[in-house]
């Protein structure tokens, strides 16, 4: 586990080495490993034998986290804050053995791996673009175990620490040194161990900073006026920007405000309390459900159809340089194939490299890839006006906009060129999978990928399988999909997919509540503060009141005779055709919008929508957006539209921004009590109407208490 190896000049290179495991982790089990080698180099140096420490690492990685399985089986605050006063126990010991201890960081450091390398006096890494360093515990409503709130604030000061954390960024080396979590870069291994050496060699001092007498925190304490204000600012921003929902980032914050008032130790014991506090909080319990079991359930192929070798793509054609389509040529080149990008003309799918040039270039300003890279990537990406260049392809994929005929039209262009093996991939987020294959020579090989914009940002991809796709293509189509970085989710060849079906509820719940008299302002807020990203009149606007219409209209299409009507569809059609109002594309819709594009609220709303004047039951209002996903995302589970528990839940959060501190739109229900949910959804479907009725079974699942 731990390879001891002493050089001539008393240096001991501790190389870190897991039997067993790709990765390295730490938790309080390998931490005890420790324990008898720190005891035996502090004998060392008490005999004169031990100049300093470098610890590196044998795997890829250097050491990639903490037992999260361990710590989200636990229930009880005593075993959890044990298990993190170990891992601070071992930091100590490690800051102290009496010479310095130098981090060799030859690849990624994340959370309890990165807090291991902050316990060390020097850090320096390999500076490979692959190798990513820092804090992301956050994202799964957590924060760092192991003294690294604190570490952090004595090296950076409270401000920098703070955002360090609540950022969730994982940093690239060079990134890492601007912000100022590590010391050096090396260029290869070789100077990795000759930089940590020669650091030894100068530096005989073993203390840490706040081990000095004397020694204060960058910028100063909570106890400093102007660092008081700037807490409080902070605080506001904060509240701000997550309504309170999210209480990692606040407890954070609190530690650094505490932690900056009393001595190391003592601040570190804060540490521990507040991290118990936020392990065993339903957020954390929910957040780390979705982004940790769920998440890895997924990327371990659960859907992926078995007994397929593994799809390896190299070179991709992109039909289509708007946005979309050089949104998915940009994500290809950053994940290591090179690019066909196709249009009408070789003109307009320059348009198509020119931006994505500029969205390279600002990955270079944010310090996400290095200048050279930028070049390197740029020359793997061709413009043409003729489909025969993708003759070469192992995938193409059309991102057209949302027209049949010309999905067609440009589909049967670009196959006559294909490889009988390879791929074709529709973008679309409306038509039929099925229908478009009718189209193609090879319907087996022809299956939905559809990207949701900004193809950049949003880490979810629905691959829709038609009647006749063979599985085959669906396991190659999951591969993509991972090659990309990106989280697959499988989904029935079914009107609106999974993503664009629910979000659509939430979007006409927000629309009848003007038809019910609420106040635009109001409606809009009150779906900010449920947890969603956007409130439902703008997400209208942004898709359009023509695409709103038509997945109802789908759904219509769906049901026949079954279907009952969203009494918001009367606003919608008085939108579209009395008023003229369609949405952000034509700068009319429940916004408008200035010639910056910044929107406002219509002041007409007032006008022609809602004469009645409820009363605003703020927390039953909340409930109503997010019980119409919730019981949405049920009926769509029992359609079999979606396959399983877990790609609903991250489905919902990385696909149209469901509240991620729910665990997502089935694990809500989990939260919220399953039989407490179906009560709730009867009592609404009693006051609100059908379309808060009970999918059969959520009512089987609150009759047997099973949970989803």
């Amino acid at each position: 586990m731990i390879n001891y190896k002493k050089d001539t000049d008393n240096i001991v290179t501790l190389t870190l080495d897991m039997k067993g495991r790709e990765h390295n982790i730490i938790n309080h089990k390998v931490s005890r490993a420790f324990y008898p080698v720190i005891e035996y180099l502090k004998k060392e140096k008490a005999a004169g034998a031990l100049k300093g420490i470098i610890i590196t690492s044998a795997k890829k990685t250097f050491l990639t986290g903490g037992d999260l399985d361990y710590l989200f089986k636990k229930k009880d605050a005593q075993t959890i804050f044990d298990y993190t006063e170990s891992l601070q126990k071992l930091s100590r010991e490690l800051e102290s053995p009496g010479v310095p201890v130098v981090a060799a960081i030859n690849g990624t450091a994340l959370g309890t791996g990165f807090e291991l390398a902050l316990a060390c006096h020097h850090r320096i890494v390999l500076d490979d673009p692959k190798i990513k360093l820092g804090h992301p515990e956050v994202n799964i409503g957590i924060m760092p175990a192991n003294g690294g709130v604190i570490r952090l604030m004595w090296l950076l000061g409270i401000e920098k620490a703070f955002q360090v954390l609540t950022s969730g960024k994982k940093y690239i080396p060079k990134m890492a040194l601007k912000v100022g979590i590590i010391d050096e870069l090396a260029k290869n291994k070789r100077e990795l161990l000759e930089k940590s050496k020669a650091f030894l060699m100068a530096n005989s001092e073993s203390r840490r900073p706040w081990d000095h007498k004397g020694m204060t925190i960058p910028g100063g304490t909570v106890q400093d006026r102007k660092v008081g204000r700037m807490i409080q600012g902070l605080a506001a921003k904060l509240h701000e920007q997550n309504y309170g929902l999210f209480p990692a980032p606040r407890v954070i914050l609190e530690t650094l405000v505490e932690g900056s008032k009393v001595d190391f130790d003592t601040a570190c014991r804060i540490q521990s309390r507040n991290f118990t506090k936020l392990v065993l909080g339903k957020e954390a319990q929910n957040m780390s459900k979705a982004f940790w079991y769920d998440f890895n359930s997924i990327k371990d192929g659960e859907s992926r159809p078995k007994g397929y070798g593994k799809f390896r793509p190299k070179k991709v054609g992109i039909i289509g340089a708007g946005q979309m389509g050089s949104g998915i040529a940009y994500v290809c080149l950053m994940n290591g194939m090179s690019v066909i990008l196709k249009d009408i003309s070789k003109s307009v799918a320059q348009r198509g490299w020119e931006y994505i040039d500029k969205e390279l270039q600002a990955a270079v300003d944010q310090g996400k890839i290095i200048p050279e890279m930028k070049t390197e990537l740029l020359s793997k990406i061709e413009t043409t006006e003729n489909a025969k260049e993708f003759e070469t392809c192992d995938l193409v994929i059309e991102a057209v906009f949302e027209n049949q005929n010309v999905k067609v039209k440009v589909t049967k262009e670009a196959e006559v060129h294909m490889d009988k093996y390879a791929l074709f991939a529709t973008n679309t987020s409306s038509i039929p999978i099925t229908t478009l294959a009718k189209s193609t020579v090879r319907p087996a090989n022809f299956v939905g990928l559809h990207f949701f914009a900004p193809v950049q940002e949003v880490p979810l991809v629905e691959i829709v399988k038609g009647e006749e796709t063979s599985d085959e293509t669906v396991a190659r189509a999951f591969d993509f999909v991972k090659k990309l970085k990106k989280t697959p989710i499988l989904v029935k060849d079914s009107w609106g997919f999974y993503a664009s079906r629910v979000l659509n509820t939430y979007i006409l719940e927000g629309i009848y509540m003007l038809e019910e008299g609420y106040p635009p302002a109001i409606i809009e807020n009150l779906g900010l503060q449920s947890g969603m990203p956007a409130g439902a009149l703008a997400m209208a606007d942004d898709l359009s009141m023509e695409m709103v219409m038509r997945y109802e209209n789908q759904a219509a299409q769906n049901y026949g005779p079954k279907y009952i009507q969203h009494p918001a569809v009367e606003v919608l059609a008085k939108m579209m055709t009395e008023l003229n109002r369609m949405g952000r594309t034509t700068q009319r819709g429940f916004y408008e919008y200035d010639v910056e594009g910044d929107r406002s609220l219509w002041p007409g709303l007032k006008e022609h929508f809602g004469t009645d004047e409820p009363e605003i039951k703020i927390e039953e209002l909340k409930e109503r957006f997010l019980f119409a996903q919730v019981i949405e995302s049920v009926w769509c589970l029992q359609e079999k539209v979606i396959y399983s528990v877990p790609e609903a839940n991250l489905g919902s959060i990385l696909g149209w921004g469901f509240p991620a501190y729910k665990g997502g739109s089935l694990q809500y229900i989990n939260d919220y009590g399953v039989e407490k949910f179906y009560k709730k959804v009867k009592e609404f479907e009693s006051t609100f109407g059908p379309r808060f009725s009970a999918p059969k079974l959520l009512k089987e699942k609150a009759e047997k208490g099973e949970l989803f």
